[in-house]
């Protein structure tokens, strides 16, 4: 299990290595317009979920959710701190 954090850490040492076969790489080389309509994929299904499934599913949902936005950050360069001081 991870936090935030430990997930941003994650994702951006794969960048940094541009770790072979790393959807995250190819996520944020697809660009912001390829990440944004995934975001909205998942926030309708974070959505559905809330409405219609288990806690656990919801929880799910949420955590690729929360993964798509990380990679928007990676491609458009903001850090979390750039988040949190509007928190």
């Amino acid at each position: 299990m991870k936090n935030f954090d430990e997930l941003w850490q994650e994702l951006s040492l794969k960048m940094q290595s541009r770790e072979a076969g790393s959807h995250t790489v190819a996520a944020v080389d697809a660009g912001v317009h390829s990440i944004g309509k995934k975001i909205l994929e998942e926030a309708g299904e974070v959505w559905l979920a809330a409405e219609h499934e288990s806690d656990q599913a919801l929880a799910e949902e949420i955590s690729q959710f929360i993964y798509h936005l990380q990679t928007l950050m990676l491609a458009r360069g903001l850090q979390p701190q750039d988040i949190y001081k509007y928190l």
